[in-house]
């Protein structure tokens, strides 16, 4: 099964080149400023992606769907899995999705660092092969130009704990790329750089 992974396009969605695969995965920021008009976009075109297919799980800067979390049946199209500290299988592969980023600022889906956002990690079960979120676990992947590592600590934790075979995320531009670290792949599946430039490459994974 092949996998394309993408991650913080903020509404230059319509500028990708895909290539073919079984499986799309947008893992958050799909818009910039979060708006109604920007959301409904991006599913339309979501929606209309020619994969058998598509997951997606928001991140930080998409507001539309946090604030209605929910009527969320009535904005995500029939055709689009839309993973909220909740998962799917498919042709036997298990997948878990969460939207949350660790801070103290007012983002969409932010929780603090520490217990708030350790309960929604304590969410995922053992037994999945890939999980899917916005933020990257801290010291993987995670470092901004700004502030270094910016991942989050608790979810390496648990990351380390249930050990999947892959973890997909996004969120900080600056290190996009994929790393082996034990049984697990991981894959920082952001298409722009820190100057919010279309110019990093579509991951794409068989599994």
């Amino acid at each position: 099964m092949r996998l394309v992974s993408i991650s913080d396009t903020h509404n230059k969605h319509e500028d990708l080149h895909l290539p073919d695969a079984d499986i799309l995965i947008h893992c958050g920021d799909f818009t910039e400023g979060g708006s109604k008009k920007e959301t409904l976009n991006f599913l339309e075109w979501f929606s209309k992606q020619p994969y058998q297919h598509k997951i997606l799980v928001a991140g930080n800067h998409d507001f539309y769907l946090e604030k209605h979390q929910q009527e969320i049946s009535n904005i995500i199209p029939n055709n689009i899995v839309y993973l909220e500290d909740s998962g799917i299988n498919i042709e036997g592969i298990t997948f878990w999705g969460s939207p949350y980023t660790p801070s103290n600022v007012n983002w969409a889906f932010a929780l603090e660092r520490g217990r708030a956002i350790r309960k929604r990690w304590n969410l995922i079960p053992q037994n999945i092969d890939i999980l899917i979120t916005h933020t990257p676990p801290y010291g993987i992947l995670d470092e901004s130009q700004t502030y270094k590592n910016i991942g989050c600590e608790e979810l390496l934790k648990h990351v380390v704990n249930i050990k999947p075979t892959l973890h997909l995320f996004g969120h900080v531009h600056d290190d996009f790329g994929k790393k082996n670290i034990g049984p697990t792949l991981f894959v920082n599946s952001a298409v722009m750089d820190n100057k919010m430039r279309l110019i990093n490459a579509i991951s794409t994974i068989d599994f």
